[in-house]
């Protein structure tokens, strides 16, 4: 028996009061967080909802996150957590996919309409039968879309105590959905005994503060395997405290940091970039006194970035290397050992590494080669894509699509990532799903959609199209019509009009030429 739950209440029994969960100024101890997933964990049994149904939850960094997420799984149930950026045909898709039968979605804000579009979504699935409504207010019994039940009000009456589903370590505790390289995205379904290890294997790669008291600061999307692995589930590993942060902005960062003694931070490049940035003053003293731990993740990191944050903050970044399908941590460079710049490291404890061909054999030496994984981090699968594991996993060994080289002391170095895939902030992006999209804009005849370089976000995404015969779609025209049919880290800000794209003989574009 293995419940990923039982880091929340292992935390609860040895640190009833410490400190679990920080959002602004409301301090949530390990009791009372425990408590509310508990009432979740009772609602859902009362729905009819328990082992192995799925509950997706649209939601960013708000306390309602952990709530649900253990919440869930103590009932045996498994976690589908949303990307909040995504729009209602997007969403509706994911709850098909998934088979999901509840749906927790934040109300949103004006800037953030999500429960509009999770409502909207959620109205046009049958099959899932639940929605509840996370308000802004804590306490809101009123939700303010027609129809809703609010949290608050679903909590009422159910009991603070739940005896937790006996799961077994190899079930499916939370599906993660990434596009890979082809079509549609996929759910990766990560198994609890995954999410464990994952999180006991970065527990002996991150540092401690002295005080064994570790204060996290979750800025990293929990929706996300990246945060939730390196933030949440190992800060309840180490019954740590959680500071939540809804999104990233560089003075309120450092103010938090500073109010709450942080002693661990992880981050995508741009955020690193962003704390650099920052404008406003505060007392670095305090903050690089606290500070034991960064960490860096999602694309690679400039080296003069990391020479900047060495010489403000006093520690030195570590860089790792995952994907959602390997829960996420594959490779690291351990502090305690050597390691190299601009390298993703070597393969974390209990995980292997090695670099095939086309063919999947071995690359010996110091070759090049696409990654290979295996180990504790590798997912069971994709969803319900039986033809596609085939393709990815053979003898346990999952092909990322990563491109690298290995030097001759067994570090590895991305060369190019997943093939055409796109890092925008830190987002992956897939320009198959995007290309789909465009091409069913009626002014689009053909369209290649690549990243190009960007001084912030890393890479910016740009769109190659041909116009339909007769068409006068301009590149506003299209921008704007893509933002309502994609999420706002995915659609291209730029687009380039061609009469022709570069193509093989046998009509494959060249998107190396675009780029």
């Amino acid at each position: 028996m293995l419940n990923l739950s039982v880091l929340l209440e292992d935390g609860a029994r040895n640190q009833p009061e410490r400190d679990a969960v920080v959002f602004g100024d409301l301090r949530l101890n390990y009791t009372l967080v425990d408590m509310l997933a508990n009432q979740v964990a009772n609602l859902l049994v009362a729905k009819g909802i328990g082992r192995g149904d799925r509950v997706a939850i649209a939601c960013p960094n708000l306390p309602y996150f952990p709530f649900v997420y253990f919440g869930a799984l103590k009932a045996g149930a498994v976690v589908v957590p949303l990307n909040v950026l995504l729009t209602p045909r997007e969403i509706e898709y994911h709850l098909r996919d998934s088979g999901a039968k509840a749906l927790f979605a934040f109300t949103g804000t004006a800037e953030l309409p999500l429960g509009e579009r999770a409502w909207k979504a959620f109205t046009a699935v049958e099959e899932c039968a639940v929605y509840i409504d996370l308000p802004p207010v804590a306490g809101a019994t009123e939700s303010a879309i027609e129809g809703a039940q609010t949290f608050w009000a679903a909590l009422e009456g159910q009991p603070g105590t739940f005896d937790t589903v006996r799961t077994e370590a190899d079930d499916t505790a939370v599906i993660i959905y990434t596009s890979g390289t082809t079509g549609q995205p996929k759910g990766a379904q990560l198994s609890h005994n995954n999410l464990l290890f994952n999180a006991v294997a970065c527990d002996g790669l991150f540092g401690r503060s002295p005080t064994d008291h570790d204060v996290f600061l979750a800025v990293l999307p929990l929706f996300h395997i990246f945060g939730q692995t390196t933030m949440m589930n190992l800060g309840f590993y180490r019954h740590g405290t959680i500071v939540l942060q809804a999104r990233f902005e560089g003075d309120e960062t450092l103010t938090l940091m500073e109010r709450e003694g942080v002693t661990i931070f992880a981050g995508v490049p741009t955020m690193y970039w962003g704390l650099l940035n920052a404008k406003g003053e505060h007392d670095l003293d305090a903050i690089t006194s606290a500070l034991t731990t960064a960490v860096s993740g999602g694309s690679p990191l400039p080296a003069e970035v990391t020479k900047q944050i060495k010489e403000k903050f006093g520690v030195d970044i570590l860089e790792g290397y995952g994907l959602s399908e390997t829960s996420p941590v594959v490779s690291f460079n351990n502090p305690r050992k050597l390691s190299r710049t601009g390298s993703i490291g070597v393969p974390i404890w209990g995980v292997e590494m090695m670099l095939v061909d086309e063919d999947f054999a071995a690359v010996e030496g110091v070759g090049t080669g696409e990654i290979a994984v295996r180990g504790h981090c590798v997912m069971k699968g994709y969803h319900e894509r039986p033809d596609i594991n085939e393709q990815v996993i053979r003898n346990g060994w999952f092909r990322t699509g990563d491109i690298a080289r290995r030097d001759e002391d067994g570090f590895y170095f991305i060369i190019d990532r997943s093939k055409d895939m796109i890092i925008r902030g830190g987002y992956n992006v897939y320009p198959r799903e995007l290309e789909e999209v465009l091409m069913t804009h009626p002014g689009v005849s053909l369209c290649a959609v690549v990243g190009v370089a960007h001084e912030t976000h890393g890479e910016e995404i740009k769109a190659y199209v041909i116009r339909a015969d007769g068409s006068q779609t301009t590149e506003q025209e299209l921008i704007d019509w893509s933002k309502e049919e994609l999420a706002a880290y995915k659609y291209p800000r730029i687009v380039e009009f061609l009469d022709a794209l570069p193509m093989t003989a046998t009509g494959k574009i060249l998107k190396r030429e675009l780029r």
